[in-house]
């Protein structure tokens, strides 16, 4: 089992801590990573885009001329897709890009993801992360502290003060440990996780 050193909120290590090779020490999948991460994405996309075909713009019901005889070309409409105001071929239509991974598959992505943080030494356990009051200036300092910039703050539970704390701090966003996903352990550079919090996703996980 790996061990991770414990900081507590002034940056200063206080103890280390044995972390359950069944969450953090699984062989990282990169290719699991990949689809839950493209997967999350998809998810996210509204697919509200919309354009109307020859039946669905209005007007054009009329046959504009005669077929025969008047030199032109036959019509049988305005709205056809080569007149000016009419429909478009083959219209874009709102779609679901949503695609399902297996549970399984997407336990073990997030296995992996956590292991690479632990592998990359980009995974901070952090004693004591709780604060008295809503402020900003709090979790500056304590991230100052860590020496981390952009980060994903995990807690054991819905702290309102750290999550407050944090809100306007750009580069950094915060998750209870039972929301954390793939795509966000990911894109921040390091997660600073509370001792608690540990705890939580290796009981929740393994």
């Amino acid at each position: 089992m790996a061990n991770v050193s414990v900081y507590n909120i002034e940056g200063k290590e206080v103890g280390t801590i044995e972390l359950n090779d069944a969450v953090f020490g699984v062989e990282v999948n990169e290719h699991l990573v990949h689809m839950a991460v493209v997967s999350q994405l998809a998810n996210n996309r509204q697919g509200t885009q919309s354009a109307k075909t020859r039946a669905e713009v209005r007007g054009g019901g009329r046959k504009p001329w005669k077929q025969k005889g008047t030199g032109h070309a036959r019509q049988g409409s305005i709205r056809a897709p080569q007149w000016k105001g009419g429909g478009v071929v083959f219209a874009p239509k709102p779609r679901d890009y949503s695609f399902k991974m297996n549970k399984k598959e997407k336990r073990a992505a997030l296995l992996s993801a956590l292991t690479s943080r632990v592998e990359d030494k980009k995974f901070i356990v952090v004693e004591g992360l709780t604060f008295n009051e809503i402020k900003t200036k709090n979790m500056v300092n304590v991230l100052n502290n860590l020496k981390v910039a952009k980060a994903l703050v995990v807690t054991a539970d819905d702290d309102k003060n750290v999550i407050l704390s944090a809100r306007n701090i750009q580069g950094v966003k915060t998750a209870t440990a039972d929301t954390i996903n793939v795509y966000d352990i990911l894109k921040y550079d390091t997660m600073v996780v509370s001792k608690e919090a540990v705890g939580t996703i290796q009981e929740v996980y393994a």
